[in-house]
């Protein structure tokens, strides 16, 4: 996809818009009367760079018939100008189809991975599906059936969103790209999204740049030779390792919690001391007691809190 096509998909942030922010697109709210079918998946989850995105598309049950004759499968196996084209029949029925997106930043993907505790990538998917359904459902949309590409164990994830959502039947099953339409259609959606947020780009900190900010070395170093954007491309991994700056690291398209990206920042990125004039003292005020008092620290005793027995 090209930067000026992948301007073109309403769900992307632009060539001119960096994505700093996780954020959620909805097409128009179809007006067929219901209950509707939605079908749920996603794109980039193993990707090195980029947003990891979520799609749903949803349409009346009584449809499922049109929907079949839409030509929607599995994106993997489609080329990037047939996912361009059905993103465009995904747009051409308002009355009967709709989707949406949600767009995980590199940034919020690696923060959450990285707090205590974390917050692994699985439980961000998830937050994100059920996300989606809760919006398409405050849209005023009866869903009747939800169909959900793999996530882990299907029969406790299957579980875990019925319970949310009780009164919906829940399909998760692998494959289920290639098993449904409806989530042929999400799949659609998803990929051709963070294919237009990675094809365009907008490095943030290229943004305010001045002949100081960036220098023309680094700036060459961040074109737009991703390849796949996967950790095991030869063309990704030349590209992550020509984009490390000592001092500051990966630019913001980089998710900095992979492995990939740890190992390089131990090779060759400058190691950092962190100096606290005052730690000695912190450390000692919440060093564990002895006695009745062991495993309690000073800390503790400041504040008048004493044991008084054990229970």
């Amino acid at each position: 996809m090209s930067r000026t096509s992948a301007s073109l998909v309403p769900s992307a942030p632009g060539p001119s818009c960096p994505l700093t922010n996780s954020y959620t697109y909805h097409s128009s709210t179809p007006t067929a009367l219901g209950p509707y079918i939605l079908g749920v998946d996603e794109a980039g989850r193993g990707p090195v760079l980029g947003p990891l995105v979520y799609g749903v598309a949803y349409c009346p049950a009584s449809w499922k018939a049109d929907l079949e004759q839409l030509g929607f499968a599995d994106s993997k196996t489609l080329t990037a100008e047939k996912r361009a084209q059905l993103l465009g029949v995904l747009n051409s029925d308002p009355q009967n189809l709709g989707w949406s997106v949600r767009v995980i930043s590199p940034q919020a993907i690696s923060a959450g991975m990285l707090r205590i505790p974390p917050t692994n990538l699985n439980k961000q998917s998830q937050d994100a599906t059920v996300l989606l359904i809760r919006d398409v459902l405050q849209r005023g949309l009866q869903l009747s059936e939800v169909y959900v590409d793999a996530l882990g164990n299907t029969t406790t994830y299957e579980a875990y969103l019925s319970s949310q959502f009780p009164g919906i039947s829940f399909t998760v099953t692998t494959k289920a790209d290639s098993k449904f339409k409806i989530v042929g259609a999400a799949s659609v959606a998803a990929k051709v999204t963070r294919d237009a947020c990675v094809d365009s780009w907008a490095f943030e900190e290229l943004i305010e740049e001045d002949d100081n900010a960036v220098s023309k070395a680094q700036k060459e170093n961040w074109n737009r030779e991703f390849g796949s954007g996967y950790p095991s491309d030869p063309k990704t991994q030349i590209w992550v390792k020509k984009s490390l700056d000592p001092t500051f690291g990966f630019p913001s398209i980089v998710r900095f919690s992979w492995t990939t990206v740890k190992v390089i920042l131990e090779k060759s990125a400058h190691s950092v001391r962190w100096i606290d004039e005052g730690q000695e003292s912190l450390v000692k005020a919440f060093e564990g007691g002895k006695g009745r008092e062991k495993d309690r620290c000073i800390v503790t005793k400041d504040l008048g809190i004493q044991s008084i027995g054990t229970l």
